[in-house]
């Protein structure tokens, strides 16, 4: 028995949306077809998937199971739908990278350059997307490859660590410490951190709060606003510290000026991936990129 990738789709439209009505709408189709759709599913798969509550519909756990595989199976399946029709057109690949507003720019150049050194034919397309929209888009085969710092991967994506860069601190050019070239991070016991991530959600911001944990101290974070901006800009008009790849220095045009940690300190880079998608242009990069 082969599972229809259509009546999968129409699963994770109800999950998603946790309604028959809204998931109808959705796919443009009526409630009473959508919910026949599910109870031909329910039968093929030979368990319960969903039931029925005041507000809507839930899934039961092997529906929550379904739903994760099939979201891995239909990136699987457009990601080797796109792969044909490109080698039927005679088209090149390109390898299609993502990364978080964590990895700079400058981080993202200084890996493709690397690998154009051995592979100079590659070509690629290169955006930056939030940590959900990093991962949605692995799972939905639109990306090959998804640059991150300390992302946990989802059902479906693996995770490799390209290598570790340098933490330093980043503060206003006006800031007390913006004499100073380097600092101790137990030195910064009293000050507030910006953070991308909320704590307990995201595992780089985690990762930070770790490190001054480790210092002795438990850090006081604001998430910032500026949410997609290079993170070194962060402290711009704030009397906030936080931690950047970017090296030492002034930077931002003299608004901000960036303090060595000492003893230093280390953030990983990993790449997310679908190891079920076949991309050449991905394994190419994967074995080349490293910090």
């Amino acid at each position: 028995m082969g599972l229809d990738l259509n009546k999968l789709e129409h699963l994770i439209a109800v999950a998603e949306e946790g309604s028959i009505t809204r998931a109808a709408a959705r796919l443009h189709l009526s409630q009473q077809a959508l919910s026949t759709s599910i109870r031909v599913l329910e039968r093929e798969v030979g368990v319960p998937l969903l039931e029925r509550t005041a507000t809507g519909v839930a899934l039961l756990p092997a529906g929550t199971a379904l739903v994760e595989d099939a979201r891995v199976l239909r990136g699987t399946a457009r990601s080797a739908l796109q792969r044909a029709r490109r080698i039927g057109r005679g088209e090149k690949e390109v390898l299609r990278l993502g990364h978080t507003p964590a990895v700079t720019g400058e981080e993202v150049i200084a890996l493709l350059r690397q690998v154009d050194a051995v592979h100079p034919r590659l070509a690629t397309d290169v955006n930056q997307r939030y940590p959900h929209e990093l991962t949605d888009a692995l799972l939905a085969g639109d990306l090959d490859i998804g640059l991150c710092r300390a992302m946990t991967p989802p059902h479906g994506l693996a995770r490799t660590t390209l290598g570790h860069q340098r933490l330093n601190i980043a503060v206003p050019a006006g800031h007390p410490l913006a004499v100073r070239t380097s600092v101790d991070l137990s030195e910064l016991a009293d000050q507030h951190f910006i953070v991308w991530g909320r704590p307990g959600r995201s595992g780089y911001t985690d990762l930070l709060i770790g490190h001054c944990r480790a210092a002795g101290f438990e850090p006081r974070t604001d998430r910032t606003a500026w949410q997609g901006t290079p993170p070194v800009t962060a402290v711009i008009g704030t009397d906030c510290c936080a931690f950047v790849t970017t090296p030492p220095g002034p930077t931002a045009g003299g608004a901000v000026r960036v303090l060595a940690l000492d003893p230093p300190l280390y953030a990983p880079l990993h790449a997310l991936y679908s190891p079920r998608a076949t991309s050449p242009a991905r394994d190419a990069f994967l074995t080349t990129a490293t910090l």
